[in-house]
């Protein structure tokens, strides 16, 4: 068996593609689509497994547009996404500076959390060990829910 991809539902492509690909980082391989289903695919993968995702071999994530309006609510009830990242810290503050809200801190030097625009949780984790502890961060309420 081996992990293909998470699917999230999406409210707005613009939207949902400027946070993904434009403050996150990802990149888009693949569109689809579906005008019998009403539907748009959008296929995204970490910039570090861009070159697998072209053997078939990597994770992705399927963001899901419905053209006919649908209200999606409890983002957070299915889980979380994650992303390993080289430097937590940097990470955090770029997202920051792209007005990202960090809903909880890397206060660990480990982890964050952050929200897409529809509510979607994201876990964000420093590859490797935790990184030492840092201001502004350690000091860093969390905000919201996460």
């Amino acid at each position: 068996m081996r992990y293909l991809h998470t699917m999230v539902r999406i409210s707005n492509i613009e939207e949902s593609i400027d946070f993904y690909v434009n403050k996150l980082g990802m990149k888009e391989i693949k569109r689809t689509e579906n005008e019998k289903g009403r539907f748009t695919l959008i296929f995204l993968v970490g910039t570090s497994d861009e070159e697998s995702a072209k053997e078939n071999r990597s994770p992705e994530l399927e963001l899901t547009y419905n053209w006919d309006p649908e209200v999606y609510s409890g983002g957070r009830n299915f889980g979380h996404l994650a992303y390993e990242v080289d430097d937590i810290y940097e990470t955090c503050q770029s997202l920051q500076d792209k007005g990202v809200t960090i809903n909880r801190p890397p206060r660990d030097g480990r982890m964050a959390f952050i929200k897409s625009p529809d509510g979607i949780s994201i876990e964000i984790l420093q590859k490797g060990m935790a990184l030492e502890l840092q201001e502004p961060w350690l000091s860093a309420p969390n905000i919201g829910s996460w």
